[in-house]
């Protein structure tokens, strides 16, 4: 588990750029995330693998394609001080999971073993033994993550087809 950590305004079209929405495939947008500011980040990134961000995480266009393109590749979650609120949605709606913990952002370098525990918001440091708290998820959340997004959630509860 490897942890990619930048800084503050990681916008959409940085996430996947824009030049790549025309084939929306998951494998091809994970073949291009992040590539503008980390060419190496497709090529590197493994599954379960933790994505550390600063402030406003996710700002500029409201695409879906970005978290997509993030869980696509097989980030396990962000983690980061704050998310650009369609961001946050857009995240919530596919059943990938986002964090915001100012703490845990100034706590966590590159480099270090991080766990989460997504039901009760705790962060913990296996590198440095710091523990950090996050607001965990409600369960009507939690549910949505575990289904594997919205859709997925109000069929598997009946409500949709």
């Amino acid at each position: 588990m490897k942890i990619y950590k930048y800084g503050d305004n990681v916008d959409t079209d940085v996430i996947i750029p824009a030049r790549y929405l025309n084939n929306p495939d998951e494998k091809s947008l994970a073949a291009h995330c992040m590539e503008d500011i980390d060419a190496d980040f497709a090529s590197t990134v493994e599954a379960g693998d933790i994505m550390v961000g600063g402030s406003n995480f996710g700002c500029g266009s409201s695409r879906e394609h970005a978290p997509l393109a993030l869980k696509a590749s097989g980030v396990k979650c962000v983690i980061a001080r704050s998310f650009a609120r369609i961001f946050y949605r857009n995240a919530i709606n596919i059943g990938f999971p986002i964090l915001e913990c100012t703490e845990a952002v100034d706590g966590i370098s590159a480099g270090d073993s991080v766990s989460v525990d997504f039901a009760s918001g705790v962060i913990v440091n296996g590198t440095t033994g710091a523990k950090f708290q996050a607001a965990p998820f409600p369960e009507f959340v939690n549910g949505i993550i575990e289904n594997g997004g919205l859709l997925k959630s109000l069929k598997a509860r009946g409500v949709a087809k």
